[in-house]
């Protein structure tokens, strides 16, 4: 999974076109290939062991090929799954740039290439979301996804039901599987946004409440972060919609309505990011007010007690004066008679500020 706080260096600038060049962390695993073939009457799931076994079966009935690659840094591997398949040498590199933003290409050759972001909880304290980059190239018996080396299958709930033949995967084609595999990965979007509700609540009780808890980078933390899946899901709502609207042989029309629905559902996430967005802008306009106010509540308090101390400090001023010749330095009261009116001063100070409610 890759991180964007740790930018790549951009290797692949200046190359030729179409140059495999993996852009993305370091990888000391190997790639992982595996093949699933299925119909509505067989399944077959196998761990591809040579170049060869990639290839779509012909010696079997009419069937779907699912090519599921593990690891997107061996570029050699992607370059000859490519060739196999007769795929454009663009798509491979956007294969393995894993910086490469969500995309959808139709090609008249008869596949489709998509991209997108598949995203996870990092971290929830302090919140960090992580992306994984994920492909699809879907021809109209196969798919080849790729993703980056993970430490669980994002994709075991579509596997799972393609293996107890539960639903309608295995009983469609091509299309319906690109949009299972979708509709995990977008699932998944609301499972991220969820913590960022909870974490936006916690947040909102902490500067209600007045807690010195909460600082300013806790908050635009929090707006890097959703800005980061912003740019994630935002570029899904044209994909599904072109998807949909595109007049390819790829997608069926019994197929289309879950990919209006998948449309719906990215709408949703796209409409709670820009609520999440707005609540995290008035938080931070509260923070500040806050901040302001506790200061002006500290700057009221030291007004106050600077005017109190101020004719007190005039009168100690007056008859801290050297003169010989004042007459009540000779008083044998006179020291009493000063803090008389001195605490008299006071008291009627703060009664008069009590009044004006100041205090």
């Amino acid at each position: 999974m890759s991180k964007r706080k740790h930018r790549q260096k951009r290797e692949n600038l200046l190359t030729s076109p179409g140059t495999l060049t993996y852009i993305g962390p370091d990888i000391e695993l190997k790639t992982k290939v595996r093949k699933l073939q299925y119909n509505a009457d067989f399944y077959k799931d196998d761990a591809v062991t040579s170049l060869a076994e990639c290839a779509v079966s012909q010696n079997l009935e009419p069937h779907i090929t699912w090519l599921d690659v593990d690891g997107i840094h061996e570029t050699a591997l992607v370059g000859k799954i490519g060739n196999l398949y007769h795929l454009h040498p663009l798509i491979l590199e956007d294969i393995v740039n894993t910086e490469h933003k969500p995309k959808l290409e139709v090609y008249d050759t008869g596949y489709i290439f998509l991209t997108l972001k598949m995203l996870h909880v990092e971290s929830e304290e302090p919140l960090e979301i992580s992306s994984e980059h994920v492909s699809f190239v879907a021809g109209t018996d196969y798919l080849i996804s790729f993703q980056e080396e993970r430490k669980e299958d994002i994709f075991k709930p579509v596997i799972d039901r393609l293996k107890a033949s539960v639903g309608k995967t295995r009983r469609n084609g091509t299309d319906y599987l690109v949009f299972a595999l979708m509709d995990v990965i977008v699932d998944n979007y609301f499972f991220v946004l969820e913590k960022f509700g909870e974490k936006l609540d916690m947040v909102e009780e902490s500067i209600i409440s007045g807690s010195k808890k909460q600082s300013l980078n806790d908050l635009y933390s929090l707006k890097r972060e959703l800005t980061f899946v912003r740019r994630a899901i935002w570029p899904l709502r044209d994909m599904i919609n072109q998807l949909i609207r595109e007049d390819n042989l790829l997608i069926s029309k019994d197929v289309v309505p879950y990919y209006r629905d998948l449309y719906d559902h990215i709408m949703q996430a796209v409409d709670t990011i820009d609520s999440y967005r707005e609540l995290l802008a008035s938080l931070a306009d509260v923070h500040l007010s806050t901040i302001s106010n506790r200061m002006n509540a500290v700057m009221k308090t030291l007004t106050i007690f600077s005017a109190i101390f101020m004719p007190l400090t005039f009168i100690v001023g007056v008859y801290g004066m050297n003169f010989e010749n004042m007459p009540e330095l000779k008083s044998p009261h006179g020291y009493y008679y000063t803090w008389g009116v001195m605490v008299v001063v006071t008291i009627g100070m703060l009664i008069y500020f009590r009044k004006r409610k100041w205090i």
